[in-house]
């Protein structure tokens, strides 16, 4: 079948064609789901050396899903925002790892191409953007001609190239909640050098702290997993006690017990299992000396 490329300019628009796809999918006729297409920094490398024949819908030109903004309880990342959208924007401390995260995610062509949402559908194990957001306890907003819904982003990404959209359904905004107490962040990766490298390990982590205290935490890990996994035994480990640098100490290996790292060209298993412990403690430590010189 000859492929075709669309571009709609609005979101109705775009759902409308999803709609009708996914309706003529499912008859005789031979149709066929198009390919969503944000930045395409993940499709076109994929597809070097053969035919692109895919139906493309590319949703880049709809203005309502691109930006940042605040609203009420939440800020909200449009789905074609890119990360380079990201590392420019004035935003609190709370957004600090993940403005780390958006300046890991390849070169700066690549950050001023690749979308957010992007990121997350492409579902890679080393997506840099996942652990960042998982430890936000971001939620994906999910919209289809029949309808809304959200769902936390952990309960999106369920594998390796695997996630929970649904056909006839886009992805169309980020849901950043805010925090209940003054919060930071930070986010660590670990490659075999430090830029434009795919990681061997990564950490998130989000504290929330009052008088010392720690009143809340996310952390995730990521690339050492199918998917990157939120870590709540260590959250709730560090929740309730002084935020020092005695707190990092408090992180065991066990505690990483739910990952299941591979072996792969880049390390082995029982070399990221160890790094990641040590990203864990690294991250609290950056957390307490940022707390300890403001």
């Amino acid at each position: 079948m000859a492929s075709s490329y669309l571009r709609p300019t609005s979101l109705d628009e775009a759902l409308a064609s999803l709609q009708a796809a996914h309706a003529a999918a499912g008859t005789s006729s031979g149709g066929r789901l198009p390919v969503i297409l944000a930045g395409g920094t993940d499709y076109y490398p994929a597809r070097v050396g053969r035919a692109l024949d895919d139906d493309i819908l590319d949703i880049t030109a709809i203005p309502d899903l691109r930006g940042l903004a605040e609203n009420g309880d939440h800020w909200r990342i449009g789905a074609t925002t890119t990360w380079g959208d990201i590392a420019a924007a004035e935003l609190p401390a709370h957004f600090d790892g993940l403005k780390q995260a958006a300046r890991a995610v390849g070169g700066v062509q690549i950050q001023n191409a690749g979308t957010v949402a992007g990121n997350l559908c492409n579902a890679s194990p080393a997506a840099d953007g996942a652990p960042m957001l998982m430890a936000m306890r971001a939620r994906v907003e999910l919209r289809s001609a029949a309808g809304r819904r959200e769902l936390p982003l952990a309960d999106f990404i369920t594998g390796n190239r695997r996630t929970t959209l649904l056909p006839g359904e886009l992805v169309t905004a980020i849901l950043v909640p805010k925090p209940k107490k003054p919060s930071a962040s930070v986010f660590l990766k670990l490659g075999a050098r430090e830029y434009l490298v795919i990681s061997i390990a990564m950490v998130g982590l989000v504290l929330e702290v009052e008088d010392g205290i720690v009143a809340g935490a996310g952390l995730a890990v990521g690339a050492c997993s199918a998917a990157a996994m939120r870590l709540p035994w260590i959250e709730s480990e560090l929740t309730g006690r002084r935020l020092n640098e005695a707190l990092a100490n408090r992180v065991k290996a066990a505690h990483l017990d739910a990952l299941a790292p591979i072996d792969d060209i880049r390390a082995d298993a029982a070399y990221r299992r160890a790094a990641a412990l040590t990203l864990v403690r690294r991250a609290i430590l950056a957390l307490a000396k940022q707390q300890k010189r403001n």
